[in-house]
Formats: structure tokens, C-alpha cells, sequence
């Protein structure tokens, strides 16, 4: 199988790859220091195994895990991690492998003998049990641009626009298309940003105020773009409110 090894320390990669060199059956295509860096090499790379450290900053491996899942075939996600016996009980039950550092040559052997390509909708399964037991909000949103993947920072996002089956991300350097409901959207992004209409969220960093356009609608306006967005009824209070909180 062919194999990108991922983790922020330099040692543990070394580590890996010196394990891996005695399991002739098997090919180090390269490596990655950090989760965003481990998206862009597997779309450039298609390996067969990511052997993906958890805890590595700016981008940690669960998220990770969850953009490399836009692949048209994922591949099969190893995490390596200094978790407790606990926490790694708990994410054994996700049928997706986990090793304990110090990681041994038996353990990483037995792993990759087991492994098999995880279907989208497996992973999407992690990303569902990552918000039900509180995990951590993406730092990034990750889209398919032709051929490979697209990463967006959600601090540099103005809105989320639902149109037809798609959702506009309108962010800093332009705009991105994704495939995902709004309203998962809004219930992860709760804390940073606020529903305006049926269709959309804007980011409450970057709301400049209301104007009421000619025909008599309410719009928000943004810090640094021109774009408006239409507030509905419902939720005009809302924002309202939002506008007066310091």
C-alpha cells in the first residue's frame, strides 16, 4: 500500500518511516507536519493509508480526517496518538484504527494489514460523532475545485449563501461551492455566526450594520465588502440585538 505519513514532530516521522522500511510491502509516497499540509498532499498523492497524528497545531488530525473525506476515494485514515485507554476506547468504536505512541512495529503491522479504504460516508460518521461529543468547531472549510481540494480559514468568511443544493462561502479571496446543509452549518458555526434569513448566515465579525433598500427591505452590510445581504422578518430582532451587543 502506498502510505503518507503525518504528524508535527519530525522524530515521529522518522520513526514511522524507519518502521516502515522493514514492511517491503509497502510504499512511503511522503510526508506532512500538519493537518492542512496532509489535505494538499493527499489530493496530489491519492495514497492508499494516512497515517495521521491527532494532536498537531492550527489544524488537529480529526479535522483533518473529515476534508480528506471530500476525496473521491478517501483513503483509510491510521491515527496515531498519545491518547489515555479511555479516549482510545472511545474512538476505536468508529472503525477507523488507532495507535498509541510510542508506536510499535507488531501493532503499526496488524493496522495496516486490516486497512481498507473508508467510504465518505464513513467519515462522515466521525464528523457527526465529533459534534455530538463536543468536539471542536473547523478551522477551515475544505471544497473540490477540479481536480484538487480547496481550503478556506472560517475566520476569513463573511457568509454562507443557500442556493438550490449547493452553499456559497463568500470569503476574503472570493467565493467557494459546497455541498453541505445550512442548517448544519448554523448549529456547528453557532458561536461566530448568525442566521439572517432561511438561507443564509453571516459572520458576526464582519457585520457593518442594516440599511432598508428603496423597496423597503432590511439588508446587512459588511466590513471590507460591498455584498448586502436581505434580513427576514424573523429574524430581524435577532439581529437587532446582535448590532447592540458590544
Amino acid at each position: 500500500m502506498k502510505i503518507l505519513i503525518v504528524d508535527d514532530e519530525p522524530l515521529a516521522r522518522s520513526r514511522l518511516r524507519a518502521l516502515l522500511q522493514d514492511m517491503r510491502e509497502h510504499e512511503v509516497l511522503g510526508e506532512a507536519g500538519n493537518g492542512r499540509e496532509a489535505i494538499e498532499r493527499c489530493a496530489a498523492l491519492e495514497p492508499d493509508v494516512v497515517l495521521l497524528d491527532i494532536r498537531m497545531p492550527g489544524m488537529d488530525g480529526l479535522e483533518a480526517a473529515r476534508h480528506i473525506a471530500g476525496a473521491p476515494l478517501p483513503p483509510a485514515v491510521i491515527f496515531t496518538t498519545a491518547y489515555d485507554d479511555h479516549a482510545l476506547a472511545a474512538f476505536e468504536s468508529r472503525a477507523v484504527d488507532y495507535l498509541l505512541k510510542p508506536v510499535r512495529a507488531a501493532r503499526l503491522a496488524a493496522a495496516l494489514a486490516n486497512a481498507r479504504r473508508h467510504t465518505r460516508a464513513q467519515l462522515d460518521v466521525l464528523q457527526r460523532t465529533a459534534a455530538e461529543e463536543g468536539g471542536e468547531v473547523r478551522t477551515h472549510i475544505c471544497a473540490r475545485v477540479r481536480n484538487s481540494l480547496k481550503l478556506v480559514a472560517t475566520d476569513t468568511v463573511f457568509y454562507f449563501l443557500a442556493e438550490h443544493k449547493y452553499v456559497t462561502v463568500r470569503h476574503s479571496e472570493g467565493e467557494l461551492l459546497i455541498e453541505e446543509a445550512l442548517k448544519d452549518l448554523a448549529e456547528e458555526f453557532a458561536a461566530a455566526f448568525t442566521r439572517v434569513h432561511r438561507n443564509a448566515l453571516v459572520a458576526d465579525r464582519y457585520i457593518g450594520g442594516l440599511e432598508k433598500t428603496a423597496e423597503g427591505r432590511q439588508v446587512i452590510t459588511f466590513r471590507g465588502i460591498e455584498d448586502r445581504i436581505e434580513v427576514s422578518r424573523r429574524h430581524l430582532a435577532q439581529v437587532r440585538r446582535k448590532l447592540r451587543t458590544p
